[in-house]
Formats: C-alpha cells, structure tokens, sequence
C-alpha cells in the first residue's frame, strides 16, 4: 500500500491526531517545527518516528544551503544539514527534502543537496523541487535519495503515473505497477 503523508498546519499533536484519525499515515511539519523544534519530540513521542516526517525547504547560500519557512518567503540562517540532523535526533523519521532553488524550474533536483543530506542522516530522504522527468528522478535516487516527489510535472500534463513508471523502469529503477 502507499503510505500517505499529510502536512500543511501540523503545529500541535492534535493538529496530528487529527489528519491521522482521518486516515494519512504520516504527518509533515515544516515551519512550524522550525519554529519550536520540541514539537518533532512530541510528534515522535505520541505517534512514532515513523509517522515524524520534517518537511525541509532549503535555498543555498555561501556554499551550503539554509533552512527557508512559510512557503520560501523566510530565510532563517539556519544551516539546512545540521537542522536536519537535529531534527532526527529529536524523533523524525524521514526528510522531505525540497530545492527551493530547483522547485518548479524543471532544472532537475539538486543532487549536491541531495547526497550531502543522504550522507548526514541515517533516515529515509525524499527528494523535492525541479525533477521534470524520469532522467532527474533516476539521478536522484543514483545520488542517495529514498523516493523522488513530483507535482509539476502532472499539474501540467507533461507525463502521466503510468507513462512515468514504464519510463524510469526503462532507466533501471525499480517501480511498483
């Protein structure tokens, strides 16, 4: 089965309770976890690690990447790696990992992001932000990735699930059908 993860206003484990009562598997914070990183303790601490998911945003800046909030809008000069490694400590047990630079370009994923994360954190990474096809999904998952997320390139019709899977199965990847 595929696990649904749910985020967007998780500021407090009711806010969590709710959206797993109401059937996602996994809840993602981002700004708010930021805001107070307690809150990943609790969340791991009610409903598991494995329900713990950090939504990390990430822009770079002088030759690494900062933590951003509130849609990109807020840098916070919080270094994106050590956040993440932070952030599992206190009970996260996946990184959605989003490019703010890459996310929407369809410029690929950025995989020096991408590999310095993997090399930081022992949880599963899920690679975000400017995949526009099944060649820069392949990368990422060559680059230490875990899974690859993409929105654009179905909001806009370019690809279909189904023509996506044949295709990186083409590539190598291994893909549930």
């Amino acid at each position: 089965p595929l696990p649904l993860t749910v985020g967007g206003g998780v500021r407090r484990t009711v806010d969590a309770e709710a959206l797993l009562d109401a059937g996602a598997d996994k809840v993602a914070t981002n700004t708010a976890a930021v805001a107070r990183p307690d809150l990943l303790d609790e969340l791991a601490e009610r409903f598991g690690r494995q329900c713990t998911v950090l939504a990390l945003d990430a822009a770079s800046r002088n030759g690494g990447w900062e933590v951003v909030v509130r849609s990109g809008r807020d840098r916070t000069g919080r270094d994106a790696i050590g956040w993440a490694v932070e952030a599992v400590d206190r009970g996260a047990g996946e990184i959605l990992l989003t490019s703010w630079d890459r996310d929407g370009t369809g410029d690929g994923y950025d995989l020096e992001l991408l590999s310095a994360m993997r090399r930081a954190v022992p949880v599963p990474v899920i690679a975000s932000g400017g995949a526009d096809g099944p060649k820069h999904m392949a990368a990422a998952l060559r680059a230490g990735a875990d899974a690859v997320l993409a929105a654009t390139i179905f909001h806009d019709g370019h690809t279909t699930v189904a023509d996506l899977k044949t295709e990186l199965a083409g590539l190598g990847v291994e893909v549930r059908r």
